[in-house]
């Protein structure tokens, strides 16, 4: 009877690894899958719709979150020669590009000096969208609503077109 016991737990622990190893295969095939698509985007239509903006009051920092709206568009993109362009009312900047292991990034500088920095990760959301962020490294002394014055982080999703 313990003989028996040893067996079928043996057999069980088998089944189990074998599963293991068959739910791993599939994981790395639907990560590759997720990366080749994100390698190959060629547009970007982000939606964001978390807002984390910071703030110092003397030496001390901190943030508030809140709800948003924001939509950034890429064109162009071209992860080979690392560069692409955006789809803004504000004129032309130099966009660095850059793939990295399930990352994708977008460096925007403007010629004005604030740095905007968009990552797209090769999760997925909802709809065959991407996981992305957005952050607005800017600064001004004062605060003009509907304008960027102050560090902010957005964070939401991204349609990739190939």
């Amino acid at each position: 009877m313990n003989r028996l016991a040893t067996i079928v737990l043996i057999g069980a622990a088998a089944a189990a690894l074998a599963q293991t190893g068959q739910s791993s295969a599939q994981g790395a095939a639907q990560s590759a899958a997720l990366e080749k698509r994100l390698v190959g985007a060629k547009k970007l239509s982000c939606a964001f719709t978390a807002l984390a903006t910071g703030n110092w009051t003397g030496a001390k920092a901190s943030a508030t979150v809140t709800e948003a709206k924001l939509e950034v568009k890429f064109m162009a993109i071209d992860i080979d020669e690392g560069t692409a362009e955006a789809d803004g009312g504000f004129g032309a900047s130099f966009i660095s590009v850059r793939y990295s292991h399930g990352y994708l990034h977008l460096m925007q500088m403007s010629d004005a000096g604030p740095l905007y920095i968009t990552t797209v990760l090769a999760t997925p959301t909802a709809n065959s969208r991407f996981k992305a962020m957005h952050t607005r490294h800017e600064w001004s002394p004062a605060v003009v609503p509907g304008f960027t014055s102050r560090p902010e982080l957005y964070v939401g999703d991204c349609a990739v077109e190939g």
